[in-house]
C-alpha cells in the first residue's frame, strides 16, 4: 500500500485534518514506538500537552497493549486515571520518514457499560435461582416449623421428646434466615418500606451490637444530628447493619475499631455512570469501616456474589453481603466498598433520601390469640402445606374448605350456601394468580376478607399492587400460632381486599 504524504509545513491542511480534528490522533515512530506529534483532543484525553506528547516513550502511558483481537488498550492518563482505548493505524509519510498516524477511541464507559451489562445479567440469572429455590423452601419449611409447633403444643411437660422437637424447631428457623437471605440477595422478598430515621434505628439496635461484636472490639458512632429520611423497610435495614457488623467484626479477629456513621450526601451525574441504575440526587449514608485484615481488588469485585466469601471453612454462608446487595438495591440505594489490605474496610450503603416525617408506629401488645368459629377458604396448591393449614385452622376451631387450584375455588364458593368469612390464599397459582381468584370470588362475596400468602414475591407481583398496606399479606415460613394470630387479625380488622383488585 502506498504510503500517504503530509506536507511537510504546517498548512492549513495538516490543522484541519490532525491538529483541530475532534478524534485524538498521534503520530508515531513505528520503530522507537514514541510520539511524534499529538493533536489537541489527545492531549485533552491525556491531560499532556502537545509539546509533552513529543518524544514520548509510548510504554509510558501504555499498560497493556490491548494485542487480541476486540481487545482495547489499557492507558493511563496524566492524573493517574486508567482508559479503555481503541486504536486504529494509517501509515503515512512524516517529515520525509515513514510514520504511522494513530486514532484513538475513548471506550471506557463503553466498555464500564458492557461490564455492568454482564454483570447483572449474571446476578439476575443467579437471582432467580435463588429466588426460586427459597421459594420451595419456604413451603417445606412451613410444614416443617408447622408440625414441629403442633407436635410440641400437644406435648405433656417433661416429656422426653420435647427437646428433640425443639431441635427440629431450631434447625427450621436457621434454615428460614438463610432462605430470608437469599430472597434479599435476589430481589424477591416482600419489602413494607416506610419513612425511616436510619439514627434511631441505628441507636436502638446498639445494645444488640455491642453484645454481638465483643469486648476486644470498641464500637463508636459518628451519627449526624440532622440527617434526612429514607424509604425503607426497618426489618431489612436491621438485617443490612447487622450484616455489614459482622462482616467487619469477622475482619478483625484481634480485636479493633469499628465506627458506624450517618450523613447525607449529594451524589452527582459521575457517580450515576458509574453505579448504574442509581440515579444523582440526595442520599442519605449509612456506613461501616472497621481497621482489619481489608481485601485485595479481586476480593471486592466478587465481594457481592452468592456463596462467595474470605472466611475460613464454617465461618460463613456467603450471603450475607450479597442479601445486602440485594435489599440496597432493592431500596433504589448503592452499596460502596473501600478497602485497602492489611489498613481496614469502609462499606458505605447509600438511599434516596425522602423529605418527609418519620411516622411512629406503636407496638402491638402481646396476646393470648383467641379460637375463632368463622368459615375460612383456603387455597394453596402445595399439598402439604393445605393440610398444615386446614390442620392448625380446625384446631383452632375454624371451619375450613379448601381447594388445590383456582378452578377448584370458584366451585366451592359458588356451590357453598353459607358466608365464607375469610379466603386465605397463595399469591402464585397454576394458571391464575392469587390476586386474579379474590377479585373474581370477591366480586361475588363483597364481605369475604382475604389474606394472601407466598414464599416470595417477584417484582411482577410487588407491582401489582397486593403488597400495599391495607391488603393483608403473610410470608412463609411462618409458625401456626403467627398464622392463628394474623387471620385472627384480618377477620377482627383487616379491610376486605382493596387494592387487590379496584
Amino acid at each position: 500500500m502506498p504510503l500517504s504524504k503530509l506536507p511537510k509545513d504546517r498548512d492549513h491542511l495538516f490543522r484541519l485534518l490532525f491538529d483541530d480534528h475532534p478524534q485524538p490522533m498521534w503520530i508515531v515512530d513505528p520503530q522507537e514506538r514514541k510520539v511524534l506529534e499529538a493533536n489537541t483532543a489527545a492531549a485533552t484525553l491525556y491531560g499532556y500537552s502537545p509539546e509533552q506528547f513529543q518524544g514520548m516513550d509510548l510504554s509510558a502511558i501504555q499498560l497493556r497493549s490491548g494485542s487480541a483481537p476486540g481487545e482495547p488498550a489499557s492507558h493511563r492518563t496524566r492524573e493517574g486515571a486508567l482508559l479503555e482505548v481503541e486504536m486504529g493505524s494509517q501509515e503515512i509519510e512524516y517529515e520525509g520518514q515513514a510514520a504511522e498516524m494513530v486514532m484513538l477511541t475513548d471506550v471506557t464507559n463503553r466498555r464500564r457499560l458492557e461490564e455492568h451489562l454482564r454483570q447483572a445479567q449474571k446476578m439476575e440469572a443467579v437471582g432467580m435461582l435463588a429466588g426460586g429455590v427459597a421459594h420451595d423452601f419456604n413451603n417445606l419449611l412451613t410444614i416443617i416449623n408447622g408440625y414441629s409447633q403442633l407436635i410440641l403444643n400437644n406435648l405433656p411437660v417433661g416429656d422426653p421428646n420435647q427437646h428433640s422437637a425443639e431441635q427440629i424447631m431450631k434447625a427450621g428457623e436457621r434454615a428460614a434466615a438463610l432462605t430470608s437471605q437469599l430472597l434479599a440477595f435476589s430481589r424477591r422478598q416482600t419489602l413494607q418500606p416506610r419513612p425511616l430515621d436510619l439514627n434511631k434505628l441505628v441507636t436502638s439496635m446498639s445494645p444488640m451490637l455491642r453484645r454481638l461484636i465483643g469486648e476486644d472490639i470498641e464500637l463508636s458512632f459518628s451519627l449526624r444530628p440532622d440527617l434526612g429520611m429514607v424509604s425503607a423497610d426497618p426489618g431489612q435495614m436491621e438485617q443490612v447493619l447487622m450484616n455489614l457488623v459482622v462482616n467487619a467484626r469477622d475482619a478483625m479477629p484481634r480485636g479493633g475499631t469499628m465506627t458506624i456513621e450517618t450523613a447525607n450526601m449529594e451524589l452527582g451525574d459521575g457517580y450515576s455512570k458509574r453505579h448504574i441504575p442509581v440515579k444523582a440526587g440526595s442520599y442519605t449514608m449509612i456506613a461501616v469501616s472497621d481497621n482489619g485484615t481489608g481485601m485485595d481488588e479481586l476480593a471486592q469485585q466478587r465481594l457481592f456474589e452468592p456463596f462467595f466469601t474470605t472466611k475460613g471453612m464454617g465461618r460463613g454462608t456467603g450471603l450475607g453481603l450479597s442479601s445486602v446487595h440485594g435489599i440496597v438495591k432493592q431500596a433504589g440505594g448503592s452499596i460502596d466498598v473501600y478497602s485497602v489490605p492489611n489498613r481496614g474496610t469502609s462499606m458505605k450503603v447509600y438511599l434516596p433520601r425522602i423529605d418527609r416525617a418519620a411516622v411512629v408506629e406503636a407496638d402491638a401488645p402481646s396476646q393470648l390469640v383467641p379460637r375463632g368459629s368463622e368459615t375460612i377458604l383456603v387455597v394453596e396448591d402445595d399439598e402439604m402445606v393445605r393440610h398444615l393449614v386446614r390442620e392448625t385452622l380446625d384446631r383452632a376451631g375454624y371451619r375450613v374448605l379448601d381447594a388445590p387450584s383456582p378452578l377448584e375455588a370458584r366451585r366451592i364458593a359458588s356451590a357453598f350456601r353459607g358466608r365464607i368469612h375469610l379466603l386465605i390464599t397463595d399469591v402464585v397459582l397454576p394458571k391464575t394468580s392469587g390476586r386474579e381468584l379474590a377479585v373474581q370470588l370477591t366480586s361475588r362475596r363483597r364481605d369475604m376478607k382475604v389474606l394472601f400468602m407466598s414464599g416470595y414475591t417477584d417484582t411482577a407481583i410487588v407491582n401489582t399492587g397486593i403488597l400495599h398496606k391495607e391488603v393483608a399479606f403473610l410470608q412463609k415460613p411462618f409458625t401456626p400460632a403467627a398464622f392463628t394470630q394474623k387471620v385472627r387479625e384480618v377477620l377482627e380488622n383487616g379491610n376486605r381486599t382493596r387494592g387487590a383488585g379496584e
